[in-house]
């Protein structure tokens, strides 16, 4: 009878070793979605193995390894064919890299720009292939998006297009939500969330003759409370929200919806210093004089540190976003999230099952030791009167 458990102990170990392997010389290269889920799975197998006799727990593990193998079929990329693909925001940072990529992949690109004469748009005519337009769509002008959808039209045909990625996005300035001015609020909604509308509702019927995909790029900040980011990451949620609903309702159609909500990349997003200057003195000039007293102007003028800190701590590699967005796009079953970057997929995983108290400590922790406060707090006064 030993022997018989021993033997079957060394099966049940054997079986889930033989499906990692094949998973990962299959897939080493796919989607690091794919990977988060493996993570994932080796934890729960982890747990019950501590609950569940060794036995058992072999058994639940070996299948669970051939539940996911099943599934890995549909993460196979469909040929690309010269499939069309529309990004906005192509003009810099993630969106031009994304046209670069995909025109290097044998996609027809269509490249939304908000400068069509802007160097960015200039580097893409130059240097990609004749495969690759490049189209003037300010995403939060009607106009540019309606003139935009008509000459894909004219140029696809009946072709249809296969994919829309909502890339275009600002970030507007971080700073403590009480100190920014409504519009820092009003431009991210307009850029990042109506925006993304705007192109969506134009462009799905092109979408609904390809039955092809929707890729929005929201952020970890869309799913994970950060400090600093009131406007940009509420309407990222928003984002986020609107791409959860999109997907129940155009399944209907056959479109597959995606939502990409990356960790830290330095792109261009936070924009230049003089951009930097310009929001100081708006947030300066516009708040009330109450609020202005109790913050003090040292620790307003303390808030672009933490652009540089963001920058200093974000990846320069753009490859694992770019990796996703082309799996979203290509695979047969595209995830309906993806987290890419580094402590994305974690952070957004700690957001959502741990005790607020616990996040919130994590971040505070996350942020630093050396981070300024308002003035009112660090006087004495204001300390044993709040006792």
């Amino acid at each position: 009878m030993s022997t018989f458990f021993s033997d079957t102990a060394w099966i049940c170990l054997a079986v889930p070793t033989v499906l990692c392997g094949t998973v990962y010389c299959k897939y080493k290269k796919s989607s690091g979605q794919l990977w988060n889920w493996m993570v994932c799975l080796v934890g729960l197998c982890a747990v019950c193995l501590l609950i569940l006799s060794p036995f058992w727990g072999l058994i639940l593990f070996s299948l669970l390894c051939f539940l996911i193998y099943t599934y890995l079929p549909g993460q196979e990329l469909l040929p690309v064919d010269q499939k069309a693909v529309l990004v906005t925001g192509g003009d810099c940072g993630l969106g031009h890299a994304l046209c670069k990529y995909l025109d290097e992949l044998g996609f027809t690109v269509f490249a939304g720009v908000l400068n069509e004469n802007g160097p960015g748009a200039e580097e893409l005519r130059r240097t990609c292939s004749p495969r690759l337009s490049v189209l003037q769509m300010d995403v939060t002008k009607p106009v540019q998006i309606k003139d935009a959808y008509s000459k894909v039209a004219a140029t696809l045909q009946d072709r249809g297009l296969w994919a829309v990625v909502n890339n275009a996005g600002v970030l507007g300035f971080p700073s403590d939500g009480e100190l920014l001015p409504m519009t820092d609020y009003k431009q991210c909604m307009a850029v990042n969330f109506f925006g993304t509308v705007e192109v969506t509702k134009t462009f799905l019927p092109l979408l609904r003759k390809s039955k092809g995909r929707l890729v929005n790029v929201s952020s970890m900040g869309g799913g994970a409370p950060m400090a600093k980011l009131a406007s940009y990451s509420s309407s990222k949620a928003a984002v986020t929200m609107f791409s959860s609903i999109m997907r129940i309702e155009l399944s209907k159609w056959g479109i597959k919806v995606v939502s990409i909500q990356p960790g830290g990349f330095r792109t261009s997003i936070a924009g230049t210093s003089d951009k930097w200057e310009k929001l100081e003195k708006d947030i300066l000039d516009h708040l009330p004089a109450e609020v202005q007293e109790d913050y003090g102007q040292d620790y307003i003028l303390s808030q672009r540190n933490f652009l540089l800190l963001i920058n200093s701590k974000a990846s320069t590699d753009f490859s694992p976003v770019l990796r996703d967005i082309q799996h979203a796009i290509s695979a047969k079953s595209p995830f309906a999230y993806y987290t890419p970057g580094k402590g994305a997929y974690l952070w957004l995983c700690l957001a959502f099952y741990l005790p607020i108290g616990i996040y919130n400590y994590l971040i505070e922790r996350n942020s630093g030791k050396d981070e300024p406060m308002p003035r009112a707090l660090s006087m004495p006064d204001y300390k044993r009167k709040a006792t």
